[in-house]
């Protein structure tokens, strides 16, 4: 059980604060008058000695109070600029940011959960003890910020009132890093003693990049101390390891809806969206997927956009499944982003409006960011992230660079995006979740779409969920267990948080139980007999698999079981292609439908032999994993490792014969 403000605060003892009569009399030393004006209107003690401690530790020359007003917005974009943080664009409102060659990603392999002793983490997260933390903390953080402005902002993770929404500190010495924030979240300076009472905490945010050069990278940290809300980061700049309001944040509300909020809350790495279904009814999803696996691309296919990343759900009082976005904009992946897959993101990035930070892009002479596959014409020659480029530049080892890094980015504010509901994204009782997805980056196992036989079987396919490693990870190769696609942000051990998940889907509180499914977009023709690995599917097919489980959550289509849940019909995934303008041959869907039984049954024995290393795994894991077990062995028995669609028809109409349950 994770125990709250047990063990040394480190930012204390470090800093050394210890009343707030000693804060205000460094807040005298370190802010000019209108800065100390600002910070007086803050009243809530613990916060204030955060925010003094922070300071005292990093020792700026100067401290810049961001309350979120225009001025005070503008004020940062202008420092992020005349520190050379940031570049100007001519497109206006638009900057490019570029983080050091070496530091393109997550440092996954430099992040840490500060523990207690005794206190145990999950098996595919690193920890590190209290007071090896503190040491490194107190050797390396102590004095970055000499020479500098340390800024301090006051944020909302979520809308301003909801019952999930959290208020946070993000203090650092990056300008990029808080103009970032600025775009990402709502401002809360004016109510942020409100907040704090009502959420009865905060989260405390501490950054700088110190001088930010190649050789200081290896001595990049990113601590999480889980205890006292706080995160530490240092010598980096990428915004996955600076900007902790993000997945830093993410992982407390993780932690405390595992121990803290149990059968209450769940904090997501799941996007929200709307689709507007027959008669005009609007149908609420929520859907997991490890970066890089077409989470922000299925958002953005919604008719009422609400977020791309991070999801806080809870159940409310009228037994409905609630669900706020966290942010209010989006940090999200550009490559393969073109006007034919996401033509509302692209005109928030093409035409003039939106303020955007542009990252790790190629920018041409003239200024315009290019990245691969914007489907539009690329210069030969351009600056990106690796400095001057050419058509045909090779690193060290020989290897083409590339025009734009896999994981350049975009930031920008939702509001800007064309199919986004700015007042049911703002709606502090949240938007009501219909639908969950879950997918992940497999080529050859499972279906486009499934839908969960019961909450059971719906937590179970987020616990499967598997990838192949993307570039948003340093250090990570291969193909990789990605449980809920929240599982680098899940501090606690898993089978706490699966336990959690069992409790929250299966509660009694829970009156109107969400549909859970699986989504695949990544199905090749080589998987299924034919030649080459292009895709079965292509992007705008993801309407269809969203279109249909809109359908499904409101009782309005039947489906065929089978051993891992129900597969649509053919007759109404050809009337939904229809409705996208595209035909949809009786063969494709024979293809994306038949079950590979050999694949599915090694793809269970991978992850059975996974959790079977885990302590306290429940059992209701593996008991789901033994009844799909079965019914894919007989399955196999019956038809061959290959069954076709109306085999699968065939088995579950003779089960209803003989009056029991098919694929037991």
């Amino acid at each position: 059980m994770l125990e709250l403000k047990k063990g040394i605060d480190i930012l204390a003892e470090v800093g050394g604060i210890r009343t707030v009569d000693e804060a205000r009399a460094l807040f005298e030393l370190k802010c000019d008058q209108e800065n100390l004006a600002k910070l007086s209107k803050i009243t809530n003690e613990e916060a204030l000695l955060k925010i003094a401690n922070a300071i005292s530790m990093t020792d700026p020359d100067t401290v810049f109070v961001n309350t979120g007003s225009d001025a005070d917005v503008q004020r940062v974009r202008e420092m992020s600029l005349e520190k050379g943080e940031e570049q100007p664009l001519p497109m206006k409102g638009h900057t490019i940011h570029f983080d050091l060659p070496q530091e393109q990603a997550r440092i996954i392999d430099r992040t840490f959960y500060i523990v207690n002793e005794g206190e145990k983490v999950s098996v595919l997260a690193k920890s590190i003890l209290r007071d090896e933390a503190y040491e490194y903390v107190k050797t390396y953080m102590a004095g970055i910020a000499k020479g500098k402005t340390l800024l301090v902002g006051f944020f909302s993770r979520g809308p301003i009132g909801a019952r999930a929404a959290i208020p946070a500190l993000e203090i650092t010495t990056s300008t990029y890093v808080m103009h970032s924030a600025n775009i990402l979240y709502r401002h809360v300076y004016d109510r942020f003693d409100e907040e704090v009472q009502r959420a009865g905490l905060f989260f405390t945010n501490v950054h700088s990049e110190g001088p930010n050069r190649p050789e200081d990278l290896p001595k990049a940290r990113v601590f999480m101390d889980r205890s006292w809300l706080t995160t530490f980061s240092m010598f980096c700049t990428y915004a996955g390891n600076t900007l902790l309001l993000k997945k830093g944040n993410h992982r407390f509300a993780v932690d405390l809806a595992t121990y803290y909020r149990r059968e209450q809350e769940l904090s997501e790495h799941m996007f929200i969206t709307g689709l507007t279904g027959p008669g005009g009814r609007k149908t609420f999803f929520a859907g997991a997927a490890p970066s890089g696996c077409g989470k922000t691309t299925t958002a953005m296919v919604g008719t009422d956009f609400i977020g791309d990343d991070l999801a806080q759900l809870w159940i409310a009082e009228d037994g409905t499944l609630r669900a706020i976005n966290p942010e209010v904009g989006i940090f999200g992946i550009v490559q393969d982003v073109n006007r034919e897959s996401d033509p509302y993101l692209m005109k928030a990035l093409r035409e003039e409006g939106a303020e955007v930070i542009w990252t790790n892009v190629l920018i041409d002479e003239n200024g315009v960011p290019h990245w691969v596959g914007d489907g539009e014409e690329h210069p030969k020659r351009g600056v990106n992230f690796q400095g001057e480029w050419w058509e045909g530049k090779t690193d060290e080892n020989g290897k083409p660079i590339p025009l734009s890094h896999p994981n350049a980015r975009c930031t920008v504010a939702n509001k800007f995006i064309g199919n986004y509901n700015e007042a049911a994204a703002e709606d502090p009782r949240g938007v009501e979740i219909k639908v969950i997805t879950y997918s992940g980056r497999d080529s050859d196992t499972m279906p486009p779409v499934w839908v969960a036989k019961n909450p059971d079987h719906g937590v179970v396919i987020g616990a499967s969920i598997l990838s192949a490693a993307t570039a948003t990870e340093v250090g990570a190769k291969g193909v990789r267990r990605q449980p809920w696609a929240n599982e680098p942000f899940i501090p606690g051990p898993l089978a706490d948080y699966m336990d959690a998940q069992f409790a929250f889907f299966n509660s009694d509180k829970l009156k109107h139980k969400p549909v859970m499914a699986g989504l695949n977009y990544f199905l090749t023709h080589e998987a299924r007999g034919g030649g080459g690995n292009g895709l079965l599917g292509e992007k705008r097919d993801v309407k269809v698999w969203l279109g249909w489980l809109e359908r499904r959550a409101h009782g309005e289509v039947d489906a065929i079981e089978t051993p891992i849940g129900f597969i649509p019909k053919y007759e109404d995934l050809r009337e939904l292609f229809a409705g996208i303008g595209k035909e949809y041959p009786k063969e494709l869907y024979e293809k994306q439908f038949t079950l590979y039984v050999d694949n599915i049954l090694a793809r269970i024995d991978l992850q059975e032999e996974a959790y079977r290393k885990e302590v306290n795994i429940p059992p209701r894991l593996f008991e789901v994993y033994a009844e799909q077990r079965a019914g894919l062995e007989a399955l196999k028995a019956k038809y061959g490792p290959i069954v076709s669609v109306a085999q699968l028809i065939e088995a579950a109409e003779e089960s209803k014969v003989l009056g029991r349950n098919a694929f037991p």
